[in-house]
């Protein structure tokens, strides 16, 4: 059961980004690649959300959490494109945006994060 409730939600993490880095590239352009430092903040914030607010406190049942984990953010977000479209940079002499792009990713993947465990728990103490 829980494969095919990963495999739902792998579906509807790549689709998703799919559409977001095509939207992306469409607004910003393609020079930097704005659509996967998009992406993978988001991810970094909704991974840091979904485990404060359902797989701590275990309200849901695991397949479903798994689901959301590694099935949607998982597919979501895309460690392999973030390494890619760092060495393409590189290699295309754009040093100064190879390294904002890993800094930025570095430090606001933490910081988002962070923030969705933070957003989660001003949540859960609300509902008290």
């Amino acid at each position: 059961m829980v494969y095919f409730f990963v495999g739902l939600g792998g579906i509807a993490g790549s689709l998703l980004r799919y559409f977001l880095s095509i939207l992306g590239e469409h607004f910003w352009g393609s020079h930097f690649p704005t659509g996967t430092l998009f992406i993978n903040l988001s991810g970094a914030f909704f991974l840091g959300w979904i485990t404060s607010r359902w797989v701590n406190r275990k309200k849901l049942p695991p397949y479903i959490l798994t689901a959301l984990t590694t099935g949607l953010v998982g597919s979501y977000t895309t460690f392999s494109t973030f390494c890619y479209e760092t060495v393409h940079l590189f290699e295309g002499r754009e040093y100064a945006f190879g390294v904002l792009y890993i800094c930025i990713s570095l430090v606001g993947g933490l910081f988002f994060v962070r923030a969705g465990l933070k957003i989660s728990e001003f949540g859960i103490k609300e509902e008290r």
